[in-house]
């Protein structure tokens, strides 16, 4: 249900403002105005082609596989939109609170690649065929040590329950089991209690020393996933023209841009709840002045609900700005380039941390070094 009351019209929304946004970053990175025309600063630019395009007839190429190019975008949307309904939003609001959570959102959001090969290929074109080829080598390649970074967070947290993990980032007072996620909140060795600080320490990304570095992968591997630069070789329209969307027009075409914003989100928001203390706040609490406690919230309250959303929204849209300076910052890599980046170091890098966060997971926690 939150699904469809909140993700959807707020990926709309986000869809709408993210483009006006991007235009403005890029033309700043590079000295130029951006959008200026349509409406105050160009706020109404995204509105106009929006517009546009809805405006646009659809039509669909004579020699083109009609049933799999119409279903193509919307399988796409339909399986990025379904993995929104295991994400939290606050500590008591969120998607299905599944046991097995983690591995559903990356199982159904695997299907995108049916979506993109089916456009590729039911397109009848060339240079649709050969984007849809390169994302598919992409997606299938980084999906792994996209997987194994999440690996690493489910092992240390003990739990495929994303909203779990999201508890594990709180401080005690506010933990759904106080006694069971003691050792999370104090420093291995250091014997530094944190369990009254909270804040920004309780985060998986500080809690745990190698999930700096780990982090680091699920970025770089969340850029390649959402067939962002410079890993968008599978739309590279110096290349491709346009990828496997080269033959969409209107309507349709406006659902594959919308499915890639969609991934931005999903994939910002997944790795805020994995790494960056979910819906908690990173203010900690300092002496006699509870930052963390005031800006958090009681789960359940009213405080509680907007203080969690603001803040999992907030860091969400950090890690958007992140993906968009990146773009405009980074060329494009080769195809060649691509692939042995990641099956020469990120995969190789990915396993080493798995195993080292299973080794710390056994010996720091469980016996309490």
């Amino acid at each position: 249900m939150t699904t469809f009351l909140f993700f959807l019209p707020f990926l709309i929304v986000f869809a709408l403002l993210a483009v006006w946004a991007e235009r403005k970053l890029s033309a700043f990175i590079q000295d130029r105005m951006g959008p200026m025309e349509v409406g105050r600063y160009g706020l109404l630019q995204t509105a106009a082609d929006i517009i546009k395009l809805l405006l646009k007839e659809d039509i669909v190429p004579t020699a083109a596989d009609r049933r799999l190019f119409l279903l193509a975008p919307v399988l796409l949307f339909t399986a990025i939109l379904t993995a929104f309904a295991v994400l939290p939003l606050t500590s008591t609001l969120g998607g299905a609170e599944l046991e097995i959570g983690v591995f559903f959102l990356l199982a159904i959001v695997s299907l995108d690649v049916l979506g993109i090969l089916m456009a590729g290929w039911g397109s009848n074109s060339k240079f649709s065929l050969y984007g849809a080829m390169r994302s598919v080598s992409q997606l299938v390649s980084y999906e792994i040590p996209l997987g194994l970074s999440v690996l690493c967070v489910v092992v240390f947290c003990q739990s495929m329950d994303l909203q779990a993990i999201s508890f594990q980032q709180s401080a005690v007072p506010i933990a759904q089991d106080p006694d069971q996620v003691q050792w999370l909140f104090s420093l291995p060795g250091l014997g530094i209690d944190i369990s009254a600080v909270g804040g920004i320490l309780t985060w998986n990304i500080f809690r745990m020393p190698l999930f700096l570095l780990v982090f680091v992968i699920f970025f770089i591997a969340s850029l390649a996933e959402a067939n962002r630069a410079p890993f968008d070789l599978p739309e590279s329209e110096s290349e491709l023209i346009g990828g496997y969307h080269t033959e969409y027009s209107g309507f349709r075409w406006a659902v594959f841009m919308l499915s890639e914003y969609g991934v931005m989100l999903l994939v910002s928001v997944l790795g805020v709840v994995l790494f960056l203390g979910s819906w908690n706040s990173p203010l900690p609490n300092v002496g006699s002045v509870e930052l963390y406690t005031w800006t958090t919230g009681t789960p359940g309250s009213w405080s509680g609900q907007l203080w969690g959303a603001f803040w999992i929204i907030s860091k969400a849209m950090a890690l958007i700005y992140l993906q968009m300076w990146v773009r405009w910052t980074y060329p494009r890599l080769r195809v060649d380039q691509l692939l042995v980046f990641c099956w020469k170091y990120l995969i190789p890098a990915s396993l080493i941390l798995l195993f080292l966060t299973a080794w710390w997971r056994l010996h720091w926690v469980s016996y309490g070094l």
